[in-house]
């Protein structure tokens, strides 16, 4: 009777541990990560020491529509590239060892051998949102033929630091209205129109070079945007020859470009702006300066039909505002 009851004991203890067994929660697996929220860091090197050898390699090799930062470390070096950033390839930086020892460089340009046109002779064209370059060499090579753009920039909320573009003829094309892009403590240089577009841009802290008496920008502001170009804090500088140039005309009518706080040297010609041979430009076209310095910044002799803005209105030339948009943006300083 004794070792029964032992028995039945031990077959209601089995049954219960079952029971619990049944009951128990699974464990569960570890949350799986998806890769477009890992930040990604890749090297880029000609003689083979990095992961790429080519920056489209390593472009190409980032996650569609990564949500956090990609970063492309460049080693010096020449690549001869006709680069694009495609606009599923987000959250991409491109960051060089040296703004000069890196250097991205093609030679199309508009009406080449192959039928380029200013819209596809860029040797790097931007089409991705929240882009980044810092310390690259932008380079169209193609010398003084026409139209040949070192970078072309389309993409929302793009940002460039210690960067060069240089070139002729078009070298910087602000392409589309629905982009904004921040340049800050760059270098830019050309002779006719170099920096032009109709996207929203600011250039903080940076050197314009005009290689030839000619046109700085050429704005193609649409009339629904606030803000078109705008300079801050930077210097307007020229090659020895450069004896005369104009600080804008513009391209489409409502053409919108502000120069603030910008040392201004005496290649700016008294005018500061022409009408691009269009009377009825006057009319529409929205050119001011506010507190300027330089032998060219006198604006004694400026086109009556250009706007100098009182310091209330300058006030209003913040990234928050001009960057505003129906989702803001304000870029980091450094």
């Amino acid at each position: 009777m004794r070792f029964y009851n032992l028995f039945i004991a031990a077959g209601l203890l089995l049954a219960a541990s079952g029971v619990h067994a049944q009951v128990a929660p699974a464990a569960k697996a570890p949350a799986k990560i998806e890769t477009f929220l890992v930040p990604v860091r890749l090297t880029v090197a000609p003689d083979g020491t990095g992961d790429y050898r080519t920056i489209q390699e390593a472009v190409m090799a980032v996650r569609d529509f990564m949500q956090v930062p990609a970063t492309i470390f460049i080693k010096n070096g020449t690549y001869k590239e006709k680069l694009l950033i495609p606009s599923q390839k987000t959250n991409i930086t491109l960051l060089g060892e040296s703004k000069e020892g890196v250097v991205i460089t093609y030679g199309d340009y508009s009406g080449d051998a192959e039928k380029h046109s200013t819209y596809t002779s860029a040797t790097v064209r931007v089409q991705a949102n929240d882009f980044t370059a810092e310390n690259i060499t932008f380079e169209n090579s193609a010398g003084r033929v026409g139209q040949a753009v070192a970078l072309h920039v389309e993409g929302d909320r793009a940002t460039f630091r210690s960067c060069r573009m240089l070139g002729n003829q078009d070298t910087l094309f602000l392409a589309i209205e629905n982009s904004r892009q921040y340049y800050q403590d760059c270098y830019i240089e050309g002779t006719t129109d170099f920096i032009f577009g109709s996207s929203t841009a600011v250039f903080e802290g940076c050197t314009i070079f005009s290689k030839t008496n000619s046109y700085i920008t050429a704005a193609s502001t649409w009339p629904r945007q606030s803000f078109g170009l705008v300079f801050l804090n930077c210097k307007l500088t020229a090659a020895p020859e450069a004896t005369k140039v104009y600080l804008g005309r513009p391209w489409r009518p409502n053409a919108r470009t502000v120069f603030i706080n910008t040392e201004m040297g005496a290649h700016i010609r008294p005018e500061g702006w022409e009408n691009w041979g269009k009377v009825s430009n006057e009319a529409t076209a929205y050119y001011a300066e506010f507190g300027s310095s330089g032998p060219g910044a006198s604006t004694s002799g400026r086109v009556k039909w250009s706007r100098q803005l009182t310091a209330k209105e300058a006030k209003q030339y913040t990234l928050k505002a001009i960057f505003a948009g129906p989702i803001g943006w304000e870029p980091v300083r450094r």
